[in-house]
C-alpha cells in the first residue's frame, strides 16, 4: 500500500539521500539537477521567499518516488499569487519527479496535494519534456488525479545525438557548418599548438571528488575575459550574483560525479572552456566561452567540435546544449526539443478563479483575432482572384 510523507526542511532530507540517489539512477532522463546534492546548493542560495514541499512516496516502507516541489509567490497583472512548482528556475532544460515510475509517483502526490494544505493558487509544473523522457507521464498523472490543466510551450533546447561516430556526424552537418568548423581547426593550428583537456571525476564513491579548483578558476578567468565579463544578465559563470552558487555547485557536482570540464589550450595558454554537468552519459552544457585576447580565429567552435568528438569516442549518449539561443547553436544540434508548462487552477482560490477568467478572456481575444485575420486573408485572396479573372 502506498503512503506519502511530506518534508519541509532541507536538512530533513538527509536520511533519504541513498534512496534519492537510487531512484535518480532509474529515472527516465534523470539529471544532476534532479539530485539532492544539487537541490541542497540551490536551496542554500535561492530559498528566499520560497517554502519547500518535498513528497516522498513509499510502498510497504520502500521509497519508490520523490516529487520535489516548493511554494513561491509570483506577480501577475491581477496581483500576487502563490504557485506550487518545481524548485528549479530553469537552470537546466527539464525537470520532473525522481522515480522509475514518474506517472504513478506524480499522480499519488497530486491526489494528496489536493486534499491537504491549500497554500497555493496554482500548481505550475514547468520544464517538462512531454515529447521526450517524460513520454506523457505528467499529462497522464494530472488526468488520473483529476487535475484539469492548461498546457503551454515553455522553452526549447538543442540536442546533439552522440550515438554515432564523428565522421558520420560531421557529414550530416550543412556545408557551411562543416566549412566553418574545419576552417577553425586550420586557422587556430596556424597560431600554435592545440591541446584539448577534459576533466571528469567519477565522484566520491570512486575516490574521485577533487574539484580541481585550478581548472575551475581557469574557466572563471576566461569567462571574465570573454563577453560574459560585461554581461548584465546575472547568470554567467563569473557574474558576482551567481559566482558563488556556481562554485558551490561545482564542489557538490565533483562529489556526486557530475563535473565535465573542458579546456582548450593554445601554445600552453588557456584559450577556451566548456563547463558541463554529466549524468549517465547525458551531458548538459552549462556555460562556455573563449579568450579573444588569445585568438579570435574560432576557439569556441574548435573546442565544441573537439568536445563532441571526444564524447562520441568515450560513449556518451546525448549532449544538451541548453535552452535558448538556438540560432547560435544551429551548426551543432541534431534535434530541437520543446519543454512544456502545465497549470492547474485551485478550485477554492479566489485568485485562481480570477486568473482563470482572465486566461479565458485572453484566449477568446486571441482566437477572435486569429479568426478575423484568417477572414481578412481569405477576403484578400478572393479579391485578388476576382481581379485576375477580369
Amino acid at each position: 500500500m502506498l503512503d506519502i510523507i511530506e518534508i519541509n526542511k532541507i536538512k530533513d532530507l538527509e536520511p533519504f539521500r541513498d534512496d534519492w540517489n537510487r531512484l535518480l539512477s532509474v529515472t527516465p532522463g534523470g539529471s544532476f539537477f534532479q539530485s539532492l546534492d544539487w537541490l541542497e546548493v540551490y536551496w542554500q542560495h535561492f530559498s528566499e521567499k520560497q517554502y519547500l514541499r518535498i513528497f516522498v512516496v513509499r510502498d510497504a516502507n520502500e521509497v519508490t518516488g520523490i516529487v520535489p516541489l516548493c511554494v513561491r509567490r509570483m506577480k501577475t497583472k491581477l496581483g500576487s499569487c502563490s504557485i506550487l512548482t518545481y524548485p528549479f528556475d530553469d537552470w537546466g532544460s527539464f525537470y520532473g519527479p525522481v522515480s522509475a515510475d514518474p506517472e504513478t509517483t506524480l499522480k499519488e502526490t497530486l491526489e494528496l496535494i489536493q486534499v491537504s494544505q491549500q497554500d497555493w493558487d496554482l500548481i505550475d509544473l514547468r520544464c517538462v519534456d512531454a515529447d521526450g523522457f517524460d513520454a506523457g507521464a505528467t499529462e497522464r498523472a494530472l488526468e488520473l488525479a483529476d487535475c484539469s490543466f492548461k498546457k503551454f510551450d515553455w522553452d526549447q533546447t538543442a540536442y546533439v545525438d552522440l550515438n554515432q561516430d564523428w565522421d558520420t556526424y560531421l557529414a550530416g552537418r550543412s556545408g557551411k557548418a562543416r566549412q566553418t568548423y574545419l576552417r577553425a581547426e586550420k586557422r587556430v593550428a596556424k597560431e600554435g599548438e592545440i591541446e584539448f583537456a577534459r576533466y571528469r571525476p567519477r565522484g566520491e564513491q570512486f575516490g574521485e571528488s577533487d574539484p580541481r579548483w585550478d581548472l575551475y578558476d581557469i574557466c572563471e578567468t576566461i569567462a571574465q575575459k570573454s563577453w560574459q565579463g560585461s554581461s548584465t544578465t546575472g547568470t554567467t559563470l563569473s557574474h558576482e550574483k551567481v559566482a558563488q552558487y556556481f562554485r558551490d555547485t561545482h564542489e557538490s557536482a565533483a562529489r556526486f560525479g557530475a563535473v565535465d570540464l573542458n579546456l582548450l589550450y593554445l601554445s600552453g595558454e588557456p584559450a577556451a572552456f566548456n563547463y558541463n554537468y554529466v549524468y549517465q552519459g547525458r551531458v548538459f552544457s552549462l556555460r562556455m566561452g573563449f579568450d579573444p585576447g588569445v585568438s579570435n580565429k574560432g576557439l569556441g567552435r574548435l573546442l565544441m567540435g573537439r568536445m563532441i568528438r571526444n564524447s562520441m569516442e568515450t560513449g556518451d549518449q546525448l549532449l544538451d546544449i541548453g535552452p535558448g539561443s538556438l540560432d547560435a547553436k544551429k551548426y551543432w544540434y541534431t534535434s530541437v526539443e520543446t519543454s512544456y508548462r502545465y497549470v492547474h487552477y485551485s478550485p477554492v482560490s479566489k485568485m485562481a478563479k480570477a486568473l482563470q477568467v482572465s486566461s479565458r478572456i485572453a484566449d477568446w481575444y486571441r482566437d477572435r483575432f486569429m479568426h478575423d485575420l484568417e477572414n481578412e486573408q481569405q477576403d484578400s485572396e478572393h479579391s485578388q482572384s476576382s481581379v485576375s479573372q477580369h
